[in-house]
């Protein structure tokens, strides 16, 4: 079989999907955080950040996409697959991915922009936990990711 060809994805459509699950998340009372998982150039599974609403600090939609995957597809089907994620994975949930072993990882706000927003000091990036493991592109459409965060008013 042939290794899949990350770079022909529609890398746009699908952070704007990832977006979309963004703005999701902060109207319904969530952090502004959302994720789409791609296989084949087709959205397999996606999620938004629930930690307030559903009052779990797991509710990551990083880590909760690579549980599920890690459930539903075995490890060379994950490694055919690319997440993208409006805001770059922070630790804990890079190392989740590195246990599911994504083939690559796209974000829009890197960690330390995203420190800008929140107040907080930069967390170590998801390059550094994934080497090895999982490729890490981005930014990726950062001046759409960064609007969102401003419009959420950390």
């Amino acid at each position: 079989m042939d290794s899949p060809q990350f770079d022909e994805f529609d890398h746009e459509t699908h952070m704007r999907e990832a977006f979309a699950l963004a703005r999701e998340a902060a109207a319904r009372g969530d952090e502004p955080f959302g994720s789409v998982l791609v296989r084949d150039d087709v959205v397999v599974m996606s999620d938004s950040n629930r930690v307030v609403t559903e009052a779990d600090i797991r509710r990551h939609p990083e880590l909760h996409l690579a549980h599920r995957a890690c459930r539903e597809y075995d490890a060379e089907e994950r490694s055919e697959m690319v997440m993208y994620t409006s805001t770059e994975p922070c630790p804990m949930c890079a190392g989740g991915m590195a246990t599911a072993g994504f083939g690559r990882v796209v974000y829009s706000v890197d960690h330390e922009e995203i420190a800008a927003f929140t107040g907080d000091e930069p967390a170590p990036g998801s390059a550094e936990i994934l080497e090895g493991t999982t490729d890490v592109v981005g930014p990726v459409l950062n001046d759409e990711g960064r609007q969102i965060h401003r419009e959420f008013d950390w």
